[in-house]
């Protein structure tokens, strides 16, 4: 034993996973990380708990479960309001005294700690944990109170019983009605730690998968500067990374897949003087535009993480701080993620917004889902009776005391948090689609107002004017036919890649690297290659502000695309990213930041400057370098060698040479590490050389729209001719046939990645009757196009039998 043995009081050291009846499910984890991760640098703060039996005593002790019994009787039977019965049990246990016994133990306990750190009166934090395991659908989320820096056995015994009576503040008690749960069949359980000083540096909360798409493979890191409870509570819009697990263990790689800088407006430290114990400051700017975590950092709390799930068998959400003065991190909260067991796994669900419309306001999405209604805003918890049922909630923040009217809200919009605050651990636990960390969604939004509020479409959640239609597509895993051909996805933008990770597909047949650039850079790479000798003042202060932080430019286009890469080749890794290098027309390309200085203005761009003809020219040379370092990161760096590269628009077999030596120079050498290079399909020449092609290249992707503009004569994008322009044309069957056996005879992967299949099932069974070797489709269409491929296979079986 570590410390004198009570029956009150159990040290973390002495506490394993078994003791949950004992010490609550939390401060179990917490013993059991104690016991056996220290070796492998998982660190918990010392201390102890209070156990259940101290719970039992008090109440023994002070004769109050039989009016506990009365006042929960009153509020079953209507008698009396909520508030009232927990206002009355809450005075129970605050008007209550300590046994004498337990009192000493708990004293006694204190005074340790205090020698084990050399102080007088050490600083420590005070949290509960009830003692029945979590069901798996509810997740408990701050129910509970927690008191942060406190000093002395007065102070602790008071912060103790606090902490016990917050077990029926008024949104624990409706939380239980509404999960089932006997208000007098759980016991509490009160965590004593040491602090950490945070204060000094930063904290955050961490879950092992990603709370949104419940993707197993993903780490999901929130950091805020200061004590972690900004976080916790949602009152910072915090910093977010997020780590791929399955390299974590390979020595030299460094699988971050994506970093938000959040804004962390303000910061929880120290009180000095006066009888508070914390205060709440605003951050400067130099600290909201920093990362509280560097790189290393967070590779070493997602290796951690790893250990911690892996011990527990189980998804966990935890709570992490960093101390300013050692610089040592601890975990100082620990429990399995109930988000995750919400998750259907046999079935297939997606929502599509079939109309957009102004868009009013955006923030993090929480879930996959669409709704509309009207918006109520309350901003004070004061005024929450006004609500009414069924209505979009829209505020600053929420915690445990908007309980009671969250579940009977459509949705839920708040200004302030992330994807690990309060508002959004509930929202998933609920089935309610939220929208956090919108800035100004209080001030933009007006009661009454009929919106719609979207959460499908990657990870950013919008909410539309007007009540705007949408679909909702179902399908049991188990009616999901197999199919020899591939089937594939097209992927648009990295922040929508995992919402896709449960469909049955075999990779990623289309990442179109222009749609990263533009979403997640949105600077012209030449003008960050040619950033001090830009002539656009405006474009560079623009510039200046979306890369600080990076003395060199390039570095941020090379950075910020090599994790949206990787985080489209995690959501189906080992599997195959196919991922096609930019491919703008020049009028696309001048609309991005500072784009206008490098790019010709052409009467006809999509016949112009595009695809392969840039790469080697001396107006893009070094802009397709950066795209070459990007792929070499992500490949050698993050360690997905399932990336595949894919040229586009590649007219001749000279700029096909041309451009393979360019990528060559760049370290992206055809066959070398595996690397494997496709071309797409999409101009006559592919059609008639495809000998030649097949040479030069690893694979095909047929880009049914340029091929059949080109095929037909046809602009694509002409309003006039838009009812002749069809993929399903006999003359673009032909080439396409003769693709399919050009490649095939010569040992060459051939798929396709353009919009016909998804739009015409009828297209895809064409494809396969001609034994294409994969279809690549949007998410949108898998679930319908993939029986039509079965059958397509089954009716060829039947021929060939």
């Amino acid at each position: 034993m570590t410390g004198a043995t009570s029956p009150y009081v159990r040290w973390f050291a002495d506490i394993t996973r078994a003791d949950v009846p004992i010490v609550g499910e939390k401060h179990a984890a917490l013993g059991e990380m104690t016991r056996s991760l220290g070796d492998q640098g998982v660190l918990v703060p010392d201390g102890f708990a209070a156990t259940a039996a101290a719970y039992d005593r008090f109440v023994s002790h002070n004769g109050i479960r039989e009016a506990m019994e009365v006042q929960l009787a009153a509020l079953r039977d209507g008698s009396r309001p909520l508030h009232r019965v927990g206002k009355a049990i809450r005075r129970l246990f605050l008007q209550g005294e300590y046994p004498p016994d337990m009192a000493a133990a708990l004293k006694e306990a204190y005074a340790e700690l205090s020698r084990r750190f050399d102080q007088d009166e050490v600083d420590v934090a005070v949290r509960a944990s009830a003692t029945s395991r979590d069901v798996p659908e509810a997740s408990f989320a701050g129910q509970q109170e927690t008191f942060l820096n406190v000093r002395g056995e007065a102070d602790l015994l008071a912060a103790c019983l606090s902490c016990v009576a917050s077990h029926f503040t008024d949104r624990a008690i409706s939380y239980r009605i509404a999960h089932g749960i006997d208000h007098l069949d759980t016991a509490m359980s009160v965590g004593v730690m040491k602090m950490v000083r945070s204060d000094l540096a930063g904290a955050g909360v961490m879950f092992t998968t990603d709370p949104e798409t419940g993707f197993e493979d993903a780490v999901v890191i929130n950091a805020a500067w200061g004590l972690g409870e900004t976080v916790v509570k949602g009152a910072v819009n915090p910093d977010e990374y997020m780590v791929f697990k399955p390299l974590l263990a390979r020595p030299g790689l460094r699988p971050i897949i994506e970093t938000h800088v959040g804004e962390k407006q303000s910061r929880m430290l120290y009180a000095e003087g006066g009888t508070a114990t914390v205060t709440v400051k605003k951050t400067s700017q130099v600290e909201r535009r920093a990362r509280v975590l560097d790189d290393d950092e967070v590779l070493q709390l997602a290796r951690w993480a790893v250990a911690i799930e892996r011990h527990l068998d189980s998804p966990m959400h935890l709570e992490w701080a960093k101390d300013g003065d050692t610089g040592q991190f601890y975990f100082v909260q620990a429990r399995p993620e109930s988000g995750t067991a919400l998750r259907s796994t046999d079935t297939l669900s997606s929502y599509t917004l079939e109309q957009r419309g102004e868009v009013l306001v955006d923030g993090q999405a929480v879930g996959e889902a669409i709704t509309h209604g009207e918006v109520q805003v309350i901003e004070n918890v004061a005024d929450i009776g006004r609500f009414v049922d069924g209505r979009i909630l829209v505020t600053g923040m929420t915690d445990p005391d908007w309980m009671p009217i969250l579940q009977r809200a459509a949705g839920i919009v708040t200004d302030h948090g992330g994807r690990t605050c309060h508002a959004a651990i509930v929202s998933r636990e609920l089935g309610i689609p939220s929208i956090v960390g919108t800035n100004d969604a209080t001030r933009q939004l007006e009661d009454g107002q009929e919106v719609t509020l979207s959460c499908a479409e990657g990870d950013r959640g919008f909410i539309y004017a007007g009540s705007l239609p949408f679909r909702v597509t179902s399908t049991p895993v188990a009616e999901v036919p197999h199919t020899r051909t591939e089937v594939m996805l097209n992927i648009a933008s990295p922040t929508a890649a995992l919402r896709w990770w449960r469909l049955p597909c075999a990779g990623i047949g289309l990442a179109r690297m222009e749609f990263m650039i533009s979403d997640l850079i949105k600077i012209h790479p030449m003008a960050l290659v040619r950033f001090d000798t830009l002539e656009d003042q405006d474009a560079k202060r623009h510039i200046a502000d979306l890369t600080s932080g990076y003395v060199d430019k390039s570095a941020y286009f090379v950075e910020q695309l090599a994790r949206g890469i990787g985080k489209i080749a995690a959501s189906v890794y080992p599997q195959r990213t196919i991922v096609r290098t930019s491919d703008f027309k020049t009028n696309e390309y001048a609309a991005l930041i500072g784009g206008n200085e490098f790019e010709p203005f052409e009467e006809n761009p999509m016949l112009g400057f595009r695809g392969a003809s840039r790469y080697d020219a001396d107006l893009y040379r070094e802009g397709f370098a950066l795209e070459c370092r990007a792929i070499k990161r992500v490949r050698e760096v993050l360690g997905f060698d399932n990336v595949v590269v894919m040229i586009p628009f590649c007219r001749t077999l000279e700029e096909a040479d041309r451009v393979l030596g360019v990528m060559a120079r760049e370290g992206l050498e055809r066959g070398q590490g595996g690397l494997e290079v496709y071309v797409m399909a999409e101009v006559p020449s592919n059609v008639l050389l495809v000998d030649g092609f097949a040479e030069r290249f690893d694979g095909f992707s047929i880009g049914s729209n340029d091929l059949t503009q080109l095929v037909l004569g046809i602009d694509r994008d002409s309003t006039l001719l838009a009812d002749m322009f069809d993929e399903r044309d006999e003359a673009v069957k032909r080439a396409v046939r003769m693709l399919i056996a050009g490649a095939r005879a010569a040992g060459r992967h051939i798929g396709i990645c353009g919009q016909a299949p998804s739009d015409y099932p009828e297209f895809a069974e064409f494809l396969v009757a001609e034994g294409i070797d994969s279809i690549s489709l949007n998410p949108d269409s898998i679930l319908a196009v993939l029986p039509k491929i079965a059958a397509a296979e089954a009716r060829l079986d039947k021929v060939g039998s």
